[in-house]
């Protein structure tokens, strides 16, 4: 692997302009594309193969006249809009309704009876009708929502609601959120990498690489969604992992070539150490963070394989451009990479001067100003190690705790922030028709015997009838539907409650169990809104134990080829479930049970997200596997050439500390953002990684490591005979000399160039 990335590093030596021209081109051709790649994402992908509502919705064409959707258009009337007003909006409707085949008017859509919502709004509700899947419903929903918000709402505000408009309305929110957060988010890391290298030319090459990787990732997203299905969710999780990720890796090998030049190398030596050292650490940590995403793979969820196919995608740039476009631009900037700015200069001599005569004016200790900070905190976490281990793993135990209340949820409209016209519309909409009128229950009955006009079925079905009309949770019930054989019917049990409460996953479970008449007579199964919302939270929490065997099993592998250890990955992978869970019990706590409503904007939805916690699991693996990487892979080096557990810990972790800790401010900060401008769904997720990566940087990688290395001595290290000779020899720090590459003899360095560095 090193001689692949010696020759990589001398082609773009030679063809540095080349690279950064290929690069140029490459985002100039993406950036038109990447500025549309949310035009054919889908609010749908919510349906679980297999399940009791999918059966429903697959059968739904052998019934006639069976509305799938709770769709209505809300027509809300200004003040002063009269009559002629109202007729000039429903003709509008009307002709965005027959631009899309997938979708007609009901009955009563010609003069639709005006109402009073709460709230004194006049507003008129026009039922429509929608055809095919439910993925192909969804997408046809977005269609007319786009059409209709395309043209001037005069006096009558024409909006829709329904599961799927709530869907589609959430696709402009995340739109608008993830400018936002790019907006704020780019700056931020500006500013981190201004504070780690001192120089703006230096802090730039990182930020350039992020900014490449979220457009390229972004035409890829166009693109591939006009293939398959992807989320709306995709565009947000993809920028947010893009940006901290691709930050983090270039900062990674550029932080290792400016240390290559403070030791005494020459530029061309630096660059190519950096590249067969961090650049070859940055390919294999990349690699396992796309494989723990392709963990989500398993989950037979469309929502979630687009949302891991986004992340793949940026994660796989990021990893090409550290290790191409990076390199040449650290070539072309020459000193301007590795040099402070003249402010960042003057600074440190002041600061270095303060501490000179500070020092002067008090006790000196010569011992102790021979050893860094790190080597110092080491020091004192190893003497005590058994309380630093059993104090930061109660923190991480406590903060985990409320993960065993862990409730998942999958809501739309609480997700949207108030006064938001699409939330505004169902609210309208549930005054006039009933909360539950947009969700109904789909309650499908194939009979084993006969036809639906058989007595003892007739009987049946009519006795279900009646026993919910009795139900003080059903709004309505209406007449069964036969299906054009004869041997099913479909009945739609409309809640009094909305069909993401509480109360309507009660009554679902109700219609489904052994009590309902209907099962005594025939197969029953249940679909409609809150059938779907169900069925998709069972499959993510049914597919849960997949996707963490699948990480646990795969990063304890690849730390056993890369350490040689058979217990340090053992060790590495619990404490990865330990930051994991914390993450869990901040998200429980926060937007279940609400503990911080009103601050930073977060609002409990009394449940998470579904799609979070085997998200959160399979990113979380995967960037801690980086830091993991780079930590171990350094104690190692240290520990062959001393044989000293507690010295090589002291040593690998001043040599990693900086870095990572500076990576994960960059990745903290950037997750934060997103925690800050999203709906609840990107929030929890923001959230979740930002938690997690601060206590991996800190009570982990500072208090845990070096202290449970300290108590295990010698069994750091253990490995059976027969295991050694079975595994491949790998070393990606400690890569040894690389050749020597012949410089000018007049020139040692290169040539500063005629701009003086930034500051």
């Amino acid at each position: 692997m090193q001689r692949a990335m010696d020759k990589l590093s001398s082609f773009i030596e030679r063809r540095r302009r080349l690279v950064v021209a290929i690069w140029v081109v490459a985002l100039l051709a993406a950036m038109p594309f990447a500025a549309r790649q949310t035009e054919h994402l889908t609010s749908g992908g919510f349906t679980s193969p297999g399940s009791s509502s999918q059966k429903v919705d697959a059968a739904l064409g052998s019934f006639p006249s069976v509305n799938r959707e709770g769709l209505v258009a809300v027509l809300a009337m200004d003040r002063d809009a009269s009559r002629k007003d109202l007729n000039a909006a429903l003709a509008r409707l009307r002709r965005a309704v027959d631009d899309h085949e997938r979708i007609e008017p009901l009955g009563g859509a010609r003069s639709p009876r005006i109402q009073r919502a709460d709230g004194g709004t006049r507003v008129a509700l026009v039922p429509l009708r929608v055809e095919g899947s439910r993925n192909q419903a969804a997408d046809a929903v977005v269609e007319l929502r786009d059409d209709l918000l395309a043209e001037p709402q005069r006096k009558v505000e024409v909006q829709l609601t329904g599961q799927q408009a709530l869907w589609a309305g959430m696709q402009d929110v995340t739109k608008d959120d993830l400018e936002s957060a790019e907006t704020a988010g780019f700056p931020v890391v500006l500013v981190i990498l201004l504070a780690v290298f001192g120089s703006l030319a230096a802090a730039l090459l990182p930020l350039a690489l992020g900014f490449a990787a979220v457009i390229l990732t972004g035409a890829e997203i166009f693109f591939l969604s006009q293939q398959t299905g992807m989320s709306v969710f995709v565009t947000n999780t993809a920028s947010m992992i893009g940006i901290g990720v691709a930050v983090d890796y270039s900062l990674f090998v550029l932080a290792r070539y400016r240390e290559e030049i403070h030791g005494g190398a020459t530029p061309e030596q630096a660059r190519q150490t950096s590249m067969r050292t961090s650049g070859i650490a940055v390919a294999f940590s990349g690699v396992t963070v796309l494989i723990s995403l392709a963990g989500l793979f398993l989950v037979n969820s469309q929502t979630l394989r687009s949302m891991a196919l986004g992340a793949i995608v940026v994660v796989a740039v990021s990893i090409v451009g550290a290790i191409t476009l990076l390199p040449a631009l650290m070539r072309m900037l020459g000193p301007r990479a590795y040099s402070r700015g003249r402010i960042a200069t003057v600074t440190g001599l002041l600061v270095r001067a303060r501490r000179s005569g500070g020092r002067r004016r008090g006790r000196s200790d010569p011992e102790l100003g021979g050893r860094t900070f790190w080597q110092r905190w080491t020091e004192r976490v190893m003497r005590r190690p058994i309380t630093a281990a059993v104090l930061s793993a109660a923190v991480m135990l406590t903060l985990a705790f409320p993960t065993l209340s862990l409730d998942l949820g999958n809501g739309a409209l609480d997700q949207f922030p108030e006064g938001n016209p699409t939330r505004v519309a169902a609210e309208r909409a549930a005054s006039i028709q009933g909360e539950g009128a947009a969700g109904p229950a789909l309650v499908m009955a194939r009979f084993r015997d006969g036809s639906a006009s058989d007595g003892r079925n007739r009987a049946a079905v009519e006795h279900f009838a009646a026993q919910m009309r009795r139900d003080r949770r059903v709004a309505a019930v209406s007449p069964p539907t036969v299906s054009r054989d004869r041997t099913a019917v479909l009945v739609a049990v409309t809640p009094r409650d909305h069909f993401e409460s509480a109360r309507a996953d009660a009554l679902l479970e109700r219609l489904r169990s052994d009590s309902n008449p209907l099962t005594r007579v025939a197969r029953v199964d249940v679909g409609g809104a809150t059938g779907f919302n169900k069925d998709f939270i069972d499959l993510i929490s049914g597919s849960m134990w997949k996707i963490l065997l699948f990480v646990l099993a795969f990063s304890y592998l690849v730390l056993l080829v890369l350490l040689r250890s058979v217990l340090l990955p053992l060790k590495a992978v619990l404490m990865n479930l330990l930051s994991v869970g914390a993450a869990y019990g901040v998200l429980v706590a926060i937007f279940q049970w609400g503990w911080a409503d009103g601050f930073l904007g977060f609002q409990s939805l009394g449940y998470v997200q579904a799609m979070t916690p085997p998200f959160l699991l399979a990113v979380v693996f995967g960037l801690s596997m980086d830091y993991e990487v780079f930590l171990l892979t350094r104690i190692r080096e240290r520990y062959q050439a001393t044989g000293d557990t507690q010295r090589a810990v002291a040593e690998g972790l001043a040599a990693s500390a900086r870095t990572i800790t500076s990576a994960a401010a960059i990745m903290v900060a950037v997750f934060a953002v997103f925690a800050m401008t999203g709906v609840p769904s990107i929030k929890e997720i923001g959230l979740g990684l930002s938690v997690a990566i601060a206590l991996d940087a800190t009570l982990v990688r500072l208090v845990l490591v070096p202290a449970t290395m300290e108590i295990m001595g010698e069994w750091n290290w253990w490995l059976p005979k027969w295991l050694d000779r079975i595994l491949p020899h790998t070393d990606f720090e400690a890569s040894g000399e690389p050749p020597e590459q012949p410089t000018p003899p007049a020139v040692p360095r290169e040539q500063p160039a005629p701009a003086p560095a930034a500051g």
